[in-house]
């Protein structure tokens, strides 16, 4: 795995986040989450993170360019010499060429891009059953690993838990209606170049660990 560069999309819960935090783990490639990079720079105090606080701090968007030239500016950062996960970039086909774009100048080549695809239904059923113990903050939900007491924390005995609110079924919903219409179109961009692999994510975490290697040939 040494030396891998990837991409890894899929829908909001669906796992993709999980699965890059292994690999990073497991083969010392660096996980890029644009969010992380954003909060860094910014709390680093760098120009591009300047940039970003000041664009923040009105209610806007951070643009496409300024997200690039951050990912431009990690990259090259030591750390990613052995390779880089890409985690939640590029979400648009317009992002996706931009990094082609940065990509191809630095003489860097994406090894694969890796789609973990999980039905709708099922992604609707694992958010709204999440919850977390206010004590400790240790997860749990309804259907998939329930309290072994009820209204008591398996790990610290707290009786208070928390529901995000973001985790309503309206609220996923549009949320995967973003994903489809914005970063589907992702898929025959990367098909056409050869790199995209889609994994099947509704399975247990170990399983699609395992396809995922082997899919990558680690």
């Amino acid at each position: 795995m040494a030396g891998k560069r990837l991409i890894v999309m899929g829908p909001p819960g669906g796992g993709k986040g999980t699965q890059a935090k292994r690999l990073q783990d497991r083969y010392g490639i660096v996980q890029l989450s644009t969010g992380d990079m954003l909060r860094a720079a910014v709390k680093a105090g760098t120009a591009l993170g300047k940039q970003a606080k000041t664009v923040m701090d009105a209610g806007k968007l951070v643009s496409d360019e300024l997200i690039v030239a951050m990912i431009a500016e990690r990259i090259s950062e030591a750390d990613c010499a052995n390779g880089f996960i890409l985690d939640g970039f590029p979400r648009t086909v317009l992002q996706a060429e931009s990094l082609d774009k940065l990509l191809k100048s630095k003489g860097i080549k994406l090894d694969s891009v890796i789609e973990v695809a999980v039905p709708d239904a099922r992604l609707i059923e694992r958010v709204t059953g999440r919850f977390t113990c206010a004590k400790c903050g240790e997860g749990y939900h309804d259907k998939f690993k329930q309290l072994r007491k009820a209204g008591v924390c398996d790990t610290c005995g707290g009786t208070e838990f928390i529901r995000r609110a973001d985790d309503k079924a309206e609220t996923v919903v549009a949320r995967l209606k973003a994903y489809h219409d914005q970063t589907a179109p992702l898929m025959p961009h990367y098909e056409r170049q050869g790199l995209l692999k889609v994994i099947d994510g509704d399975r247990d975490i170990n399983v699609v660990a395992a396809e995922l290697e082997r899919v990558l040939g680690a």
